[in-house]
């Protein structure tokens, strides 16, 4: 089999569960929890590397912002040998009573992008795997995270999401939002791949608040919620541990 042509790697370079951050930065961020780490490849916004936590062999590669780079590297990923991925990542609240710092564990999301169009009708469903789901919410109850269990929104579009498109995801019954996971669970249905998403929120659009607001890089995000990053982490390594 050829190297993939933006992972740049093989089949026998991977393990069966990786962990798909979105920030090359975070793939660091989950290597400090983890053991045995090696560096495989750094090619655009995609990072790899192997490790191993509590002794399960594990893979985890960033994907950059938005579904087409998370398609391209499922894709590749499935395609040298990965069968159940993870996305740990940030999300926007869409309920009032979804808190900063809060978890929510995917149970499905909305498909307000356009990558999985190229792959199938709208009406077929973005859902993650049950067993991927059940382990991610069992970590985060296990750990005592204040975490929300139901339907998510993923949309391409950041700067575009007006009040009209909030309210109305609020009023669905939508958790949060994020740019990601509906890629994900999709093409992980169509190959056989497990898939799940936890996300740690960042902010609650319901309450006009946002990530970004502060000044320097440090503030992309507000304390709360970079402190519930590392515990987010740590949440998916415990799930993937159990999934491994």
């Amino acid at each position: 089999m050829a190297i993939q042509p933006h992972l740049r790697v093989d089949e026998d370079d991977v393990h069966d569960v990786a962990l798909l951050p979105g920030d090359p930065g975070r793939v660091e961020r989950i290597a400090d929890h983890c053991d045995a780490v090696v560096e495989l490849a750094h090619n655009r916004e995609y990072r790899l590397l192997n490790a191993e936590y509590a002794g399960v062999p594990l893979t985890v590669c960033s994907t950059g912002v938005g579904s087409p780079s998370a398609a391209i590297a499922l894709e590749e990923l499935a395609a040298v040998g990965v069968d159940t991925v993870i996305r740990p990542g940030t999300t926007g609240a869409l309920q009032a009573d979804v808190e900063i710092g809060d978890m929510v564990v995917a149970t499905g999301a909305a498909k307000e992008e356009g990558t999985t169009k190229r792959y199938e009708r709208v009406e077929y469903p973005a859902v993650p795997d049950f067993e991927v789901v059940r382990a991610l919410s069992d970590a985060a109850e296990a750990a005592g995270e204040d975490v929300h269990v139901g339907p998510i929104v993923t949309d391409d579009a950041f700067y575009a999401e007006t009040d009209d498109y909030v309210e109305d995801w609020e009023a669905a019954g939508l958790l949060a939002v994020e740019m990601e996971a509906a890629a994900l669970f999709a093409l992980a249905r169509r190959k056989g791949l497990r898939a799940g998403a936890i996300c740690t929120v960042d902010g609650n659009l319901v309450k006009g608040t946002q990530k970004g607001s502060g000044d320097t890089a440090e503030d992309e995000l507000p304390p709360k919620a970079r402190n519930n990053v590392e515990r987010m982490i740590e949440l998916a390594l415990d799930a993937a541990a159990t999934l491994g």
